[in-house]
């Protein structure tokens, strides 16, 4: 509802359809990311990872997003590096199915020197009372999948960044893991949005929680959405790591427990689901274009009080040694 230039935004949740609900709302970052964007002059992935960052935390409490306000910080404006970010921020929220609606260019001389800038980003969604995950019955015996991450996403990027400075490498190089692609670009590849096809999956039937594999890796995140006395079984095993997590495990001897607790290794989002509906639900997420296994299984612990954990088991020869 109304134009530019306003001093707010209006959004008119009644016109969306929604009966009785509750809104949702996230803000974030890119972290460090940031810091390869500028020194590699490349910023049109970087908006992307802004909306995903936010929209993908909406959707795994069940939420579909509405609006979306982004904050843009820097010292003196670089106008085609900003149109650069906030035509990736545009585009990603299309493919969310979500609306700009608004935001903030502030110029701060002093504060950012030259060349740097910082990114925020808020989002708003909504979810019918009653609908919002996790559900409160996740128990032994549903089943974990995992989607496929697009690569490292937007965490543990000053680990990242220091393990490139140990490999002597310029991003300008050709990356150690796909010749395909310089350094500069692989790491640079946008965070995946997961909204259409966990909106689809949600609606379905059958998804019990959703976790956003973010800072904290698996380890950290899956026990987030679990309740007391369970514990989240992982096959590591049960998908490929992709080649860029075993280049920063090798190149920066980074031990594997500390890989799972820093980057997502492979799975962006990981989705609890009753048993009897996980093969449907599988190949609903592959239709709509994602890469899915299943990858766990809910188990009790031998406390029923005690707090929810991760166990990974089936370390094989697909993560490095």
């Amino acid at each position: 509802m109304g134009g530019l230039g306003g001093f707010g935004a209006l959004f008119d949740l009644k016109a969306c359809g929604y009966r009785d609900p509750i809104l949702v709302a996230t803000t974030d970052g890119v972290g460090t990311k940031l810091k390869v964007a500028i020194e590699t002059g490349r910023h049109d992935t970087i908006g992307q990872d802004l909306v995903a960052m936010c929209v993908n935390d909406l959707v795994v409490q069940g939420a579909e997003p509405l609006f979306f306000l982004d904050y843009y910080a820097t010292g003196a404006l670089e106008v085609p590096e900003a149109a650069s970010v906030v035509k990736g921020i545009a585009a990603a929220c299309r493919e969310a199915g979500c609306a700009l609606i608004g935001g903030e260019t502030a110029e701060m001389p002093g504060v950012y020197a030259k060349g740097d800038y910082d990114l925020a980003g808020f989002a708003v969604g909504a979810v019918e009372r009653g609908a919002a995950l996790p559900r409160a019955d996740v128990k032994p015996g549903d089943i974990i999948l995992g989607l496929g991450s697009s690569g490292v996403h937007s965490n543990g990027y000053s680990l990242v960044r220091r393990i490139v400075a140990q490999s002597g490498l310029p991003y300008a190089a050709k990356a150690p893991f796909d010749p395909a692609q310089t350094l500069g670009e692989a790491l640079l590849t946008p965070t995946r949005l997961y909204v259409r096809s966990c909106l689809a999956a949600v609606k379905a039937g059958g998804v019990k929680a959703m976790a956003h594999i973010t800072g904290g890796g698996l380890t950290e995140n899956i026990p987030r959405v679990l309740p007391a006395g369970t514990v989240a079984r992982i096959d590591a095993g049960a998908w490929p790591v992709p080649p860029v997590f075993g280049w920063l495990m090798k190149t920066g001897k980074v031990a594997r427990d500390e890989m799972v607790r820093t980057f997502n290794c492979g799975v962006g989002m990981a989705m609890v689901v009753d048993a009897p509906r996980a093969w449907a639900l599988q190949h609903l997420l592959a239709a709509e274009g994602e890469t899915v296994r299943e990858i766990g299984q809910i188990a009790a612990a031998a406390d029923p009080a005690a707090p929810a954990r991760v166990e990974l088991v089936n370390w094989s020869q697909t993560w490095p040694d």
